[in-house]
């Protein structure tokens, strides 16, 4: 496939799959950037929780601002002495100017982030444990199991993700068990809401992940099927070892798909204490007035996370790929 682009309509609850197989070595800068993001969240994170500041401070940035503050500074000095025609220069002032006023909270986003990175890992993850039996089921179920497996894909497709967490958090004592759990709140281990998220997430996440596997699934030619059982392997055994592995490496584009949707999607744990990137983004907001600032370095941050995880998916598709049959199921 190269470079090009199939975007296709995905039988699973109306959202859109984009299918790429693009290489990194065809967009460089954009692999470079990536590798810098993460390479700076890394050393953040090992510092404030592994080294405990030895690096910075907790909640200080590596880089310092005076050096930005004084750029902005002679930019726009540079600008009055132009006077109209230093309108270029007055908006890179204003840019450089916004990089030193971000530069301060990047700490504390970063620990939003971390939260933001667990909660769409563990959701993906555990939804896809639930994803793959569920998809079997409608697939080569009976009556019954497709029957079940059709409800539970109906009831966390047909309602909001945002009702669900309201009603495992404030309807159902979960919040209340984990709680009891030994260790919940200390440390290392986040606060029971952050638990009620990734329950949340995975049992919504499952109902799409099923969606694009069943299509996956349905995408196999059904005498595969047929000619492993001709050579003395099972039902299930079929399933397992020839249909499942193709299945699978169709599915991807959609995979990927949902990794981007539960990334965004992650902010809404905010509306139960989560605080994930948006919520970190939100507090300090409501401390220093800066909204403008952090929420577009919030956003900033999510579509670095959304980039990281579509570079990751297309290097995870081409690592997969079958010669002559690829992922897409064409």
């Amino acid at each position: 496939m190269g470079a090009e682009t199939q975007e296709s309509a995905s039988a699973a609850g109306g959202r859109t799959v984009r299918a790429r197989a693009a290489d990194l070595t065809d967009q460089p800068l954009t692999a470079l950037a990536v590798a810098v993001f993460w390479a700076w969240l890394v050393v953040r994170w090992t510092n404030d929780f592994l080294l405990d500041g030895s690096l910075a401070p907790r909640g200080t940035s590596f880089f310092p601002t005076a050096p930005i503050e004084f750029a902005a500074s002679t930019l726009s000095g540079v600008a009055a002495d132009l006077g109209v025609f230093g309108l270029p220069f007055r908006w890179l002032a204003g840019l450089v100017g916004f990089v030193a006023a971000s530069v301060p909270y990047l700490p504390e986003l970063a620990t939003g982030v971390w939260v933001t990175v667990l909660l769409t890992v563990s959701g993906i993850a555990f939804g896809f444990v639930i994803a793959v039996p569920l998809s079997i089921a409608r697939v080569y179920g009976g009556t019954i199991t497709r029957s079940v497996a059709l409800a539970y894909t109906e009831l966390f497709r047909g309602t909001p993700l945002l009702a669900q967490l309201f009603v495992l958090y404030f309807a159902t004592p979960l919040s209340i068990y984990i709680r009891e759990l030994p260790a919940v709140g200390t440390g290392f281990v986040p606060a029971q809401a952050f638990w009620v998220a990734v329950v949340a997430f995975t049992l919504n996440s499952a109902a799409y992940q099923s969606e694009y596997i069943r299509s996956a699934l349905n995408s196999v030619p059904e005498g595969q099927l047929t000619a492993a059982r001709s050579i003395g392997l099972s039902k299930v055994e079929g399933i397992r070892h020839v249909v499942l592995p193709q299945g699978l490496r169709y599915a991807i584009p959609g995979w990927s798909n949902e990794l981007v949707y539960l990334i965004k999607y992650s902010s809404l744990a905010s509306f139960i204490t989560v605080r994930e990137l948006f919520e970190q983004a939100d507090a300090i907001a409501s401390e220093t007035y800066r909204y403008t600032e952090l929420f577009v370095l919030a956003g900033l941050l999510y579509l670095a996370l959304v980039v990281s995880a579509s570079l990751l998916m297309d290097a995870v598709e081409r690592y997969v790929a079958i010669p002559g049959l690829g992922t897409s199921g064409r």
